[in-house]
């Protein structure tokens, strides 16, 4: 059975704050998004402390810490001119293309 694949609301590279759980308040940059799994991976948000066992003679094991994955409902993203979280809206452009833009001020997002 196939798993529909979901849209995000926020892309790669997007500051994004997070309005609830353990990280609540924080802002990070989106390193990655899972859409099938509705989740996105956030630059020092939502940290795991990884053991590893060594891998061939260059590689030592120890403990890593790196960011996990968190629901991307989690998140809100946050525009750069205003620097307020906001929700997205979808604005057409004169040549037919698609933008994100800023609920709160109008402006664009990057895409």
């Amino acid at each position: 059975m196939a798993v529909p694949k979901r849209k995000l609301h926020v892309k790669s590279g997007d500051t994004v704050e997070i309005i609830s759980g353990k990280d609540k308040g924080k802002r990070g940059k989106v390193l990655r998004t899972l859409p099938k799994e509705g989740k996105i991976i956030v630059e020092k948000i939502n940290m795991q402390t990884v053991h590893t066992r060594p891998r061939g003679m260059g590689q030592p094991g120890g403990i890593i810490h790196r960011e996990g994955p968190i629901y991307a409902s989690k998140a809100m993203p946050v525009c750069e001119r205003c620097n307020k979280k906001t929700r997205v809206g979808k604005r057409v452009l004169e040549d037919g293309s698609k933008v994100r833009v800023c609920r709160a001020c109008g402006e664009t997002f990057n895409d």
